[in-house]
């Protein structure tokens, strides 16, 4: 994977004084082989993430919000283009990923999932313990840091894994679609739950969502991709202020104008992955 220069870098950094950049991606490409045929899964993306930011990617199904997430992690390497990632340590780069899965382990207790990243970091026991424990408190599962897995609701279960992704400290926070498997009074429980954690720490976050309601409520901006192959289409900011809370968001009028203006370009995009499926299916 290659990267832009040094300069380059500092140049754009100087453009945005007021964060610094923390993810740097410019004309991304990635194609996969399927069947001897070369799927183009993203074309041409460009996008920038300050330090702080919380960036919600939405698109149809397949435009490769996925695999955009994955280049970013490190798990995929693109076929084309630049990737900088930009970390307060160099040597020790930190991120954190969270999946819809409930990605937690089974024989663990919620107690040492939750410490799972800081012991591999060899953190001390006295402050993995104390980390550990402010975030049983922030997640709402003191009287369940003892149970396993098996024991807890889907959505407790996710509680466990989003509370493991901050207590490891990390620089980014990667999240695809973490709470799509949810039922609705869950998924709102933890979406506040999120935004509480998230406007404490102040992580730099990518999430992927579906939802535009999750989005316009959890995010600083909005990315809009295309149908497949993926392109970036457009960029909202999202002017709520903070502190937020689900209710006075769903009331506030700028909440339904920034979501119809929103599903106004993604239908659209919608409407033609429907029609790829329905060329593809026929060929």
């Amino acid at each position: 994977m290659s990267a832009v220069s040094r300069g380059e870098f500092d140049g754009l950094r100087g453009r945005t004084a007021e964060r610094e950049v923390r993810i740097y991606a410019e004309a991304l490409s990635k194609q996969f082989q399927v069947k001897k045929k070369t799927v183009t899964a993203l074309d041409n993306v460009s996008l920038t993430v300050h330090e702080g930011e919380f960036v919600s990617l939405v698109g149809p199904s397949g435009c490769g919000k996925t695999t955009l997430l994955r280049i970013i992690a490190g798990l995929e390497t693109p076929t084309a283009g630049t990737l900088t990632m930009q970390h307060k340590n160099p040597q020790q780069p930190l991120n954190s990923m969270v999946f819809q899965e409930h990605a937690v382990f089974p024989w663990m207790t919620v107690r040492k999932n939750i410490a799972y990243g800081l012991k591999m970091r060899h953190v001390p026991k006295v402050t993995t313990e104390k980390i550990v424990n402010e975030y049983l408190v922030k997640i709402g599962l003191t009287k369940f840091a003892d149970s396993y897995p098996h024991q807890l609701s889907g959505g407790m279960k996710q509680r466990v894994s989003v509370a493991r992704a901050f207590a490891n400290d990390p620089e980014i926070l990667l999240m695809d679609e973490p709470f799509a498997a949810l039922d609705e009074q869950n998924k709102l429980t933890l979406q506040q739950e999120l935004v509480r954690i998230w406007e404490e720490t102040r992580k730099t976050v990518v999430f992927i969502t579906h939802s535009i309601d999750e989005a316009i409520f959890l995010s600083d901006r909005i990315v809009v991709m295309t149908a497949h192959p993926g392109r970036i289409r457009s960029t909202f900011q999202v002017d709520l202020p903070r502190p937020r809370k689900i209710e006075e968001v769903r009331s506030n009028p700028y909440f339904h104008d920034l979501f119809f203006e929103i599903w106004s370009q993604l239908k659209e995009e919608v409407h033609k992955a429907r029609e790829l499926e329905g060329i593809e299916g026929g060929a």
